[in-house]
C-alpha cells in the first residue's frame, strides 16, 4: 500500500481495504505525525515560550508605587499585564482545534448502490421572521431551491415558518408552488445549478441548444411574472379578493390578526401524496407547508428556537421524516446532491448510528471586494470548525445543518439502541384537513406549558445563540456530530453589508456566547466527562471571544497614552542591544 505523506486515514476508512474506503460510506482523514503537524507543534512551542517570557518580564519588573506618577504607571503596567494574561490564556484555548484537523469524503455512489430508492425522507425547515427585512421573494427563492434537490420528490417535505405571520409571505408561497410545477422539471431535465431561480438567472443568461434556449426563456418569463405579481401585491398592501378566494388559507387573516397576536396557521400548500399535485411532467411535487405559530403577548415566543420547536412538532404530525434540515430564509441550497452526501454519514453501518447532525460552513455570495466585515470566515471555516469536528463535536450553527430527528428531540445516545432511519407512513393515511387541524394544536403557544420543550427536547431556550447551546447539549447526551466542508459549496447566503448590520449581529453573538460560558452550560462544567477536553476548549474559542475585546481595548489605548507621556511600557530591546555592541567595540 502506498504510504500517505500528508494524511493518515483512520481505520474507519481502511478497514475494508481499498482507496475508496472499502464498504464504508465515508472516510475521515486527519493530519497525524506528518511534517506539517510537527512544524505546527514546534511553532506553538516557540509562541508559548514567548508568552511565558512576556509574563515573566511583567512580574519581575513591576514599577514601584512611588508618587502620583509612579502609581499611575504601576496601574497601567498591571492593566497591560492582565491583557497579556488574557491573550495568552485565550491562545492556549485555541490550540487544540489547530492540532485536530479532519476532512470527510462521502461515497454517495455506494449509498445509491446499497440502498437504491430505500432512502429516508427529509424535512426541510425554512425560517423567516419579518417580510420587510426578509422580502418574500428572497424567501421563496430559498424554498424553491430546497424543493429542487436531486432527491425523490415524494421524500422531500419543505416547511416555511413565518414568524411575521404575513399574508404576503403566504401569497408568495402560493405563487412559488405554482411556479415549482415548471421550475423543478426544468432543473431535473437540464441539471441546472444553482437551483435558486434568482441566483440561476443572475449567472446563466447564455443560450445553448435550441431546446434549452427555448425552455430557458420560457422559465425566465414565468419567474419574472411571478416576481412582479408578488412585488405588486406587497406594494399595494393588500392581497386582491380574487386571489384570496383562490385558497382557503387566506381566511385565516382577518381584522384582528396582527404580527404579535394571532392564532396558529398551518396550511398544506402542496400535498406530496396527492395525484393532483404534480409538475408539468406528471411527476409528484414535494410536500410544501406554511406555518405561522400562534403569537400571544402573554406567552414568550423564544424567537427562532420557539419557531424551530414548533416546526419539529408540526412536521412530526404531517411527515415525521427522520432527518431534518434547518435553513435560514436567506441561505439557499447550492448543491443539488447534498442530501445524498449527508446520508452517507447517517447511514454508514459502523459509525452512522452515533451521528446526531452534519453541519456545513456558511458561505456568502455578496461579500465585497475587500471584505470589510470579514464575512468570508476563512479561519473559522477551514481551521476552527474543522478542528472541533476532529473531536466529534462540530458546532451547530443554526443553518445549513442536517439533524437526526431523534437526537434533536432529546433522545440519549446508546450503543445498544441503534436507530433506523425510517419514515412513519401511518400518518399518510390522514386527510389534509385532519393533518392541518392536528398540527395547529401543536403550534399553539400554550402547548409547551409543563413540558420539557426548550429544556431537554428541541432547541434550548433562554439564550441568544440557541443553536450553539443546543449542539452542546446534544453532544453531552452522547451523540457525535460531523463538520463537512465540501469543495462545492452546499449553501450560499447573504452576509451583512453595512456597519450597523454587522455590529448588531456581532453584538448578539457576543452576548449570547458569553452568556453560555457564565451559565450552567459552560463546557468545562456541563461537558465535563461527557465531551473531550479539546472540544470543551474549542467551544470556549467562541464563548470567551467577547472577553478579548477588553484586552484589545487595553492594548489600543494604554500604549498610545504612555507614548504621548514619554513613558515606556515595553522592554527596551533595541537600546540594550546597542549598549552591548558599544561595550564590545570598546
Amino acid at each position: 500500500m502506498k504510504k500517505t505523506t500528508e494524511h493518515d486515514v483512520r481505520s474507519h476508512s481502511s478497514a475494508d481495504g481499498g482507496a475508496d474506503g472499502g464498504g464504508k460510506l465515508f472516510e475521515t482523514r486527519e493530519a497525524r505525525g506528518s511534517g506539517v503537524a510537527v512544524a505546527k507543534q514546534l511553532f506553538m512551542l516557540t509562541v508559548l515560550a514567548a508568552i511565558l517570557l512576556i509574563w515573566c518580564h511583567r512580574v519581575t519588573n513591576i514599577p514601584a508605587a512611588g508618587g502620583g506618577e509612579g502609581r499611575v504607571r504601576r496601574w497601567l503596567w498591571m492593566a497591560l499585564f492582565g491583557a497579556e494574561v488574557l491573550f495568552g490564556l485565550y491562545w492556549v484555548v485555541c490550540q487544540p482545534v489547530r492540532l485536530s484537523h479532519v476532512r470527510h469524503r462521502p461515497f454517495k455512489n455506494k449509498l445509491l448502490q446499497r440502498y437504491g430508492d430505500d432512502l429516508p425522507s427529509i424535512d426541510i425547515f425554512v425560517c423567516t421572521a419579518d417580510p420587510e427585512i426578509e422580502p418574500p421573494v428572497l424567501v421563496v427563492n430559498t424554498v424553491l431551491s430546497a424543493m429542487s434537490y436531486s432527491y425523490p420528490p415524494d421524500k422531500l417535505n419543505v416547511y416555511l415558518s413565518d414568524d411575521g405571520g404575513s399574508e404576503f409571505t403566504f401569497y408568495a408561497l402560493i405563487e412559488a408552488a405554482r411556479f415549482s410545477k415548471s421550475w423543478i422539471p426544468f432543473c431535473r431535465k437540464f441539471n441546472v445549478e444553482p437551483r435558486s431561480p434568482e441566483a440561476f438567472f443572475a449567472v446563466n443568461l447564455g443560450l445553448g441548444d435550441d431546446q434549452y434556449a427555448q425552455q430557458l426563456l420560457h422559465i425566465k418569463e414565468l419567474f419574472d411574472d411571478m416576481k412582479s405579481r408578488i412585488e405588486a401585491v406587497i406594494e399595494n398592501g393588500k392581497v386582491p379578493d380574487e386571489v384570496s378566494a383562490f385558497h382557503k388559507g387566506f381566511s385565516e387573516w382577518n381584522s384582528e390578526f396582527s404580527k404579535q397576536n394571532h392564532p396558529s396557521v398551518v396550511q398544506i400548500v402542496i400535498d406530496g401524496r396527492g395525484i393532483d399535485d404534480v409538475d408539468t411532467d406528471g411527476c409528484r411535487l414535494p410536500t410544501l407547508v406554511y406555518m405561522a405559530r400562534e403569537k400571544n403577548p402573554e406567552w414568550p415566543h423564544h424567537f427562532k428556537a420557539g419557531a424551530v420547536n414548533a416546526l419539529i412538532r408540526v412536521s412530526s404530525e404531517i411527515s415525521n421524516s427522520p432527518i431534518i434540515l434547518n435553513l435560514d430564509c436567506d441561505m439557499y441550497p447550492n448543491n443539488p446532491d447534498t442530501v445524498q452526501e449527508i446520508l452517507c454519514f447517517f447511514m454508514d453501518e459502523e459509525r452512522g448510528y452515533e451521528t446526531a447532525y452534519v453541519q456545513f460552513p456558511q458561505h456568502y455570495d455578496n461579500i465585497t471586494k475587500n471584505d470589510h466585515y470579514a464575512n468570508s470566515n476563512d479561519v473559522i471555516n477551514e481551521i476552527e470548525l474543522a478542528g472541533l469536528g476532529g473531536y466529534g463535536a462540530a458546532l451547530f450553527c443554526g443553518t445549513g445543518c442536517f439533524h437526526r430527528r431523534e437526537s434533536l428531540c432529546g433522545r440519549i445516545f446508546s450503543k445498544d439502541d441503534k436507530i433506523e432511519l425510517k419514515t412513519d407512513n401511518t400518518i399518510r393515511e390522514k386527510s389534509v384537513n385532519e393533518l392541518e387541524k392536528a398540527a395547529k394544536v401543536l403550534a399553539d403557544c400554550c402547548y409547551e406549558k409543563g413540558t420539557s420543550w426548550g429544556k431537554e427536547v428541541g432547541l434550548v431556550y433562554g439564550c441568544a445563540v440557541e443553536d450553539i447551546v443546543t449542539g452542546l447539549t446534544i453532544q453531552c447526551r452522547g451523540w457525535k456530530s460531523v463538520y463537512y466542508n465540501p469543495k462545492k459549496k452546499a449553501f450560499i447566503g447573504v452576509a451583512p453589508t453595512t456597519l450597523s448590520q454587522s455590529l448588531i449581529q456581532h453584538r448578539r453573538w457576543s452576548e449570547g456566547m458569553f452568556q453560555i460560558f457564565c451559565s450552567r452550560y459552560c463546557p468545562f462544567i456541563y461537558g465535563r466527562g461527557k465531551i473531550k477536553l479539546g472540544a470543551q476548549m474549542g467551544y470556549c474559542i467562541y464563548l470567551l471571544w467577547p472577553l478579548c475585546s477588553l484586552a484589545t481595548l487595553c492594548y489600543v489605548t494604554i500604549p498610545s497614552f504612555c507614548l504621548l507621556r514619554g513613558t515606556s511600557m515595553f522592554p527596551q530591546v533595541l537600546q540594550s542591544v546597542m549598549l552591548m555592541i558599544r561595550a564590545d567595540l570598546r
